[in-house]
């Protein structure tokens, strides 16, 4: 068993995959790590081509997957479906890892390789790398989580509102993902939301390393998380929040830690939702809002009295057209403050 896979998703990525790849290879160790680079049908680019020429080049260290198009999730689920290695790491193709960070990452693994002893969670820092301004920041833990040592989640301590645990900062143990059913929709965006967030109640064994390990770039025209982008796509945020209000009874969720911060978390989906169904134009925008909001209320009366009358779910969801104006430049305000898209 290796140690670690890394996966990169790509569709139509050939403009910057290869930094990502050169940086993952930085300190890739043949026999320890692998990497496996999943083509979903890229048909308007050489993604297919580069990632076959990468394999080539680099036998026994990079797998190439093509399939037909499914979506960032599909490509994840092949990318586990592939794994050999005992944890599971996702890289987005217009992401990269830092170097320097990479060698503190493996070693921690290198440590935690045996059956014995082996995480089910190792957390590390993110940095958004914004193109618009050129800001740098660093997305790190160290208030709510101990520092280099083995802990449950009862040991954490109260996150910020900018310090979820998302996507960018989290390696599962690969039958962490396998053992509890995990599967990604097809056709589906912003899935990362599920990833970091379905697994949470499977993992016991938990490690927090305080290096910023990866770099996530945000600022193309065409990105899932440029705002203009988002609102276009309300119905897959609220199929995704819908699937995580589903997919998690937080009333069985046994650490009480835990089940706050995944109460915070889907606040956060909430206010998301409710937002961006404000901004849209579309004429059913309300019903939108509405429907998300009823969905959780029927799934779990109790969650949904919490979430409504938090400050997040309040301030997202005043009432009357002037309400709606203010929730508005509430969330303004917090993107300025927190440059999340």
């Amino acid at each position: 068993m290796k140690l670690l896979t890394y996966t990169i998703p790509c569709y139509n990525s050939s403009a910057y995959m290869d930094h990502c790849i050169s940086s993952l290879l930085a300190t890739a160790v043949p026999g320890e790590v692998e990497i496996v680079i999943v083509d979903d049908g890229s048909t308007k680019d050489d993604t297919a081509g580069k990632a076959d020429d990468w394999q080539r080049r680099h036998p026994g260290l990079i797998r190439v997957v093509h399939q037909e198009n499914g979506g960032h999730g599909e490509a994840i689920n092949a990318g586990l479906r592939n794994a050999t290695g005992r944890y599971f790491k996702v890289v987005d193709s217009d992401d990269w890892v830092c170097e320097d960070a990479s060698r503190q990452v493996l070693e921690v693994l290198r440590r935690h390789h045996s059956d014995d002893d082996c995480l089910d969670l190792l957390i590390s820092n993110y940095v958004y790398e914004h193109q618009a301004d050129g800001a740098v920041k660093v997305i790190r833990y160290t208030n709510a989580l101990p520092e280099n040592r083995v802990f449950g989640w009862d040991d954490m301590r109260r996150f910020l509102p900018s310090q979820n645990l998302l996507m960018h900062s989290l390696i599962y143990r690969t039958e962490v993902l396998r053992g509890c059913g995990f599967e990604l929709p097809k056709h589906t965006f912003y899935v990362d939301n599920i990833y970091a967030y379905t697994p949470l109640p499977h993992c016991k064994r938990i490690y927090y390393l305080n290096c910023d390990f990866y770099r996530y770039f945000i600022g193309r025209d065409d990105q899932s998380v440029n705002e203009r982008v988002m609102v276009q796509r309300i119905d897959q945020q609220l199929k995704v929040t819908r699937i995580m209000i589903d997919k998690v009874d937080l009333s069985k969720v046994r650490s009480r830690r835990l089940r706050q911060y995944m109460t915070g978390y889907l606040a956060m989906m909430m206010a998301i939702c409710t937002v961006f169904s404000l901004l849209s134009d579309r004429p059913d925008r309300l019903q939108l809002r509405d429907g998300i909001w009823e969905h959780l209320r029927e799934r779990d009366e109790r969650l949904y009295r919490r979430i409504r009358h938090s400050l997040v779910g309040s301030a997202s969801s005043l009432p009357g057209s002037m309400g709606r104006r203010v929730s508005i430049m509430l969330y303004r305000m917090a993107q300025r403050i927190f440059k999340f898209n």
